[in-house]
């Protein structure tokens, strides 16, 4: 056997750092600043402006910058804080309910319950969107179970592909005359929120991002990048994402009439900061050591370390949202010869960020999967499932039988590795794994 042909090791999502990221951690450890400071800031900028353009080389540390740029992101340590965050701005709570697709990860739904609300789970479209194949929500269920009570929508754009947008912006319009928004409770956030509700009059739309940073749609004719879409969106930059500061994540929200982004901006300062009104970076100025505590809340910035990493990975990104593609051109080849099913991830009105790489094997069951997954494993190739439905677990019920199409879809699924530390070879190699791994099953 020749050194193509030899047992090879290949990890599921190992991050791709460099040489880039380790210089800029290391200057920030060395710059004495290491909490939310400088960086932080510039990266909020930075994906603002990435975000709106498409475009990763702009200077985002000059006056006109910082004013255009400025206070439309917020870094925090996670996407379940940005999700959670978003929800609290927009003022959900106990009594409110939120639509989830019961096909996603945990993140989309327990957000909504640490706020007090109650989840209304809706079943995918049978084999996923018709040309994406993405377990995508199933619309006309979704529509069906908007109610007075229905306070947000969590579209999830699962693997990078982005939902159908426009569609859930026309069915929360059309039940607009359902919503009624907060009414203020005389707190900062309390009034805050119960203005953000009167701008947008109906359901708020607060998509999961997570997979999906550079993905974008074609919406009424322009182009739009994920983030700029929906009313709120949460981002993750956790180790496993295509763009990572190790841990970490990002809120983003669209500009809304009557709402200063200075003023919702401040509020997720407050939130993630204890309350405080100010941060480490404000009271270094001198004199300026006096602070108050708004609120009694929560502690999720993130810091400049981690925002070092992503600084220099967003130099990188538009080359390896680029590697992606050409590894799953070579997937593609072999799942269309094979017959499996796979994600479309590009479309004439969509472009995905190219996060996952699922597989559906045609005829199996959920046992026959475990199967194959093992005979890649015994042959060095690592790959994954995304995901058990969250109805099927625990926390949720451990009860599918109301969402089939969820279950369904998941039963024969796989998830490929699909990440940029792959080389030519090793792509060729879980190719080739991947059809002696379906002998006897197809």
């Amino acid at each position: 056997m020749n050194e193509s042909m030899e047992k090879r090791t290949i990890p599921f999502s190992p991050p791709d750092i460099g040489d880039l990221e380790i210089a800029e951690v290391v200057e920030a450890l060395r710059s004495g600043w290491i909490t939310t400071g400088p960086r932080t800031k510039l990266l909020e900028r930075r994906l603002a402006a990435y975000i709106e353009t498409g475009r990763t080389d702009i200077d985002c540390s000059s006056a006109d910058s910082v004013g255009r740029y400025g206070n439309r992101i917020a870094c925090l340590n996670s996407a379940t804080a940005a999700e959670e965050l978003n929800l609290r701005i927009l003022g959900v709570g106990p009594g409110d309910e939120v639509i989830v697709p019961a096909y996603t990860y945990t993140a989309s739904a327990s957000a909504a319950i640490h706020c007090g609300a109650t989840v209304k789970f809706v079943d995918i479209q049978k084999d996923g969107d018709p040309v994406s194949h993405m377990p995508e929500m199933d619309y006309e269920a979704m529509e069906r179970a908007i109610t007075p009570k229905t306070k947000a929508v969590v579209p999830v754009d699962l693997g990078g592909i982005v939902c159908d947008y426009e569609r859930i912006f026309e069915i929360v319009e059309r039940k607009r005359d359902l919503f009624s928004p907060l009414r203020s409770d005389g707190t900062p956030l309390g009034d805050l929120s119960s203005r953000i509700q009167h701008a947008i009059g109906r359901v708020a739309v607060v998509a999961d991002c997570a997979h999906s940073l550079g993905a974008s749609r074609v919406i009424g004719g322009e182009r739009r990048y994920c983030g700029a879409i929906a009313d709120f969106s949460d981002f993750s930059f956790h180790a496993v994402k295509n763009f990572t500061t190790a841990e970490g994540g990002a809120s983003a929200w669209r500009e809304l009439p009557g709402i200063d982004n200075a003023e919702i901006y401040k509020m997720f300062q407050l939130l993630s900061l204890h309350g405080q009104n100010k941060d480490a970076l404000a009271k270094t100025k001198l004199g300026a050591w006096e602070y108050d505590i708004i609120g009694p809340w929560y502690k999720c910035n993130m810091t400049d370390i981690m925002a070092a990493i992503g600084l220099r990975q967003l130099d990188r990104y538009p080359g390896l949202l680029e590697r992606r593609v050409q590894i799953m051109a070579k997937y593609d080849e072999t799942c269309d010869e094979l017959g499996l099913s796979r994600l479309n991830h590009h479309s004439s009105v969509m472009d995905s960020s190219n996060h996952l790489y699922l597989i559906r094997v045609p005829g199996i069951d959920a046992q026959q999967r475990s199967e194959i997954i093992e005979k890649m494993a015994e042959r060095g190739v690592a790959t994954n499932v995304h995901y058990k439905p969250l109805p099927m677990m625990t926390a949720y019920g451990a009860d599918c039988s109301d969402y089939p199409n969820a279950y369904d879809y998941y039963r024969n699924l796989i998830t490929l590795p699909l990440h940029t530390r792959l080389s030519d070879e090793d792509a060729d190699y879980v190719c080739r794994m991947l059809r002696e791994s379906v002998k006897g099953y197809l």
